[in-house]
């Protein structure tokens, strides 16, 4: 790339995702058997060339085996080494003008590796899962890996009919044939490459909740043995999809499943549309229901409104972990002062070393990013006032559905409800690695619970 090419690369990861074109749309025809975890995929990617004609661009793609490879139809000349592949035309895309790539491929999916372990394809004991935050998209499917690049997605997986398939999106068709079943998923929102989720293993599949004419279908999919406890730790998931719709605006998808896997994971995963829990998370007492307020909040704070590079991630995760404590405060749990000042003093005993609006790619993921990061939603409540902080928070997620943004898009969205400049507030929280005092709790009025209490029994 050239050194503006470079530039607008993500800081973190240069080596993933290419600006120089976009993608509008995936389709993608897999062939996975779990047995010798062996995948063959077919992808047609529908994109745009930049401002600068292409001579050549890249896809990422983990290590597997190329059968094939066209642009419109014709066959490039292409090299596929560490990860990327590497496509030269047969003659220069024009600035601006749409194109086709074309990919077959086939190997032995698993995770590509990371600072944080291997993410993405992971083959199960009897399955698979995918969970590629930040990068492991490549680990299944050639992609242009970046937060920012948003598309529609059509995804196609045949596999052993006694298996089930769960992708994020709406299940178009489910056809079985012989021994094997095609399931096909249609995602029609803007999605990241990194956010595309799957899962295929045994499961029994349950509605939650009654939708009504309106409503947004939710489904679990669980291993059948795990279901009277799943049936109690999820029985609040349609509540907290009421209370975000009431603060966040309408849910931007047209479906919200959740999966639960036969093994255990360190922590559940957000895919658009979809989140993949473990075993351990399902205990019957509701021992993890704030990652399940945590995973949902992420459809608005991170899916739909995506970051767009890993610099601003803490907008992601300071978001959702702010949900965690409305739906406390709404649920007759602790308020989010209270949550608050258990998150102040948590920070306080730890290194004042991390810088929120910049973290470094080592620290991404620090527990410490989560807890600030609600601490800046919190010290905006306190700073605009309830009914200012409210109406902030519903509009960033209503004009920027579907879009990407940074922390200065939410510095300048922020100040049009402030009756003064919240510069300093920015600055202290997000721009220097000190704590700063906790905001003034008592301008915080919590709202009467409408929901049933934490300690109320499943129906």
């Amino acid at each position: 790339m050239s050194p503006q090419q470079k530039a607008a690369a993500d800081p973190y990861f240069p080596d993933n995702g290419d600006p120089r074109y976009r993608v509008h749309r995936y389709e993608l025809t897999l062939d996975y058997r779990p047995g010798p975890n062996r995948l063959a995929g077919t992808a047609r990617l529908n994109a745009i060339a930049g401002p600068a004609p292409l001579t050549e661009f890249q896809l990422n793609l983990a290590d597997f085996r190329i059968g094939r490879v066209r642009v419109d139809g014709r066959a490039p000349h292409y090299t596929h080494r560490g990860g990327r592949l590497r496509i030269r035309p047969p003659k220069p895309i024009r600035a601006g003008a749409p194109f086709t790539v074309e990919v077959h491929w086939s190997g032995n999916p698993k995770p590509v590796n990371s600072p944080w372990g291997g993410i993405g394809w992971e083959e199960l004991e009897d399955g698979a899962l995918v969970a590629s935050q930040p990068v492991g998209a490549p680990s299944w499917y050639p992609c242009n890996d970046r937060p920012a690049d948003k598309a529609s997605y059509q995804i196609s997986i045949t596999t052993p009919s006694a298996y089930s398939v769960v992708a994020g999106g709406r299940l178009l068709t489910r056809t079985t044939k012989a021994s094997t079943t095609t399931w096909v998923y249609e995602q029609p929102a803007p999605t990241s490459s990194y956010l595309v989720g799957l899962s295929i293993g045994r499961y029994q599949t349950v509605l939650l909740g009654d939708p009504g004419e309106d409503g947004v279908p939710q489904h679990g999919h669980i291993p059948a043995h795990l279901l009277p406890q799943f049936s109690r730790d999820f029985a609040r998931q349609p509540a907290m999809m009421e209370l975000f719709q009431e603060l966040f605006g309408p849910y931007p998808f047209g479906e919200y499943a959740v999966v639960v896997t036969e093994e255990e994971l360190d922590v559940p995963v957000e895919a658009q549309g979809l989140s993949l829990f473990g075993a351990n998370h399902v205990d019957g007492a509701r021992g993890s229901e704030r990652l399940v307020a945590h995973e949902l909040a992420h459809q608005w704070f991170g899916n739909s409104v995506t970051i767009a590079d890993w610099r601003n991630i803490w907008l992601n995760e300071g978001f959702a972990k702010y949900a965690e404590w409305l739906w406390s405060e709404r649920s007759g749990g602790p308020t989010t002062a209270q949550l608050a000042a258990i998150a102040h003093r948590k920070l306080s005993l730890l290194p004042q070393d991390l810088r929120l609006s910049d973290p470094g790619r080592k620290r991404m993921f620090d527990d410490r990013l989560y807890e600030r990061g609600g601490l800046v939603l919190h010290a905006l409540r306190c700073a605009l006032g309830e009914s200012a902080f409210h109406r902030m928070l519903r509009s960033w997620a209503t004009l920027h559905r579907g879009k990407a943004v940074t922390t200065q898009s939410l510095v300048t969205h922020t100040q049009r409800f402030a009756d003064r400049p919240l510069d300093d507030l920015f600055t202290v929280w997000l721009h220097e690695t000190a704590l700063p005092p906790l905001p003034a709790l008592e301008t915080v009025v919590p709202v009467r619970p409408p929901y049933p209490p934490s300690n109320a029994q499943s129906r």
